[in-house]
């Protein structure tokens, strides 16, 4: 790959950090918003970033990849509940702390192959790190990997409607996941 300008790598350093700031704000994301509160024009804007969507999965990129790599450091854990238990925490707390990794989560189609390769990744160390737990005797034998997203995705729903000030979210989160992990216990 071509190394960029430096004016063009800059330019994407900046449009990620308005587009940051915007989804931090609950702000949906136009390419015409982030290049206007940039101060670029909409065409710079579109070549670093074709769609919203590509610009939003971008931003939730970093999230992710710490998340993929949480799950790899959890699956050399020794104790099969702690990681899994450890690892469903983390999962949680960047749901209920980074509103672009709530989206792009949700979202069924994934613009980017990267967010793909993400996402399948941190399913599939869950998937692991449940079975590892399971196959210990320390989570109940009739919870399956399916179970798991629908679970956690509810956990986080709860969170947002009944918190009403976001930094009461992440406390929330963590008494309504322990609520969870003492019923999926063995």
């Amino acid at each position: 790959m071509t190394p960029q300008r430096k004016d063009a790598a800059r330019n994407w350093e900046h449009i990620l950090t308005v587009a940051r700031e915007l989804v931090d704000e609950g702000t949906p994301l136009q390419l015409n918003d982030v290049a206007k509160r940039a101060g670029l024009g909409v065409g710079t804007v579109y070549r670093h970033f074709p769609t919203p969507e590509a610009l939003l999965e971008t931003v939730a990129t970093p999230r992710l990849e710490t998340l993929a790599d949480q799950g790899e450091q959890a699956l050399t854990h020794d104790d099969p509940w702690t990681a899994f238990a450890d690892y469903l925490t983390r999962l949680v707390e960047g749901q209920v702390t980074d509103p672009a990794l709530v989206k792009v989560a949700a979202s069924a189609q994934d613009v980017l192959p990267r967010t793909t390769e993400l996402k399948t990744e941190i399913l599939a160390t869950g998937a692991k790190l449940l079975a590892r737990a399971r196959d210990a005797g320390a989570v109940r034998p009739d919870i399956d990997d399916a179970d798991i997203v629908p679970l956690m995705c509810g956990v986080s729903y709860a969170t947002y409607v009944h918190s009403e000030d976001p930094t009461d979210r992440l406390t929330t989160a963590r008494r309504y996941l322990a609520t969870l992990l003492r019923g999926l216990r063995a």
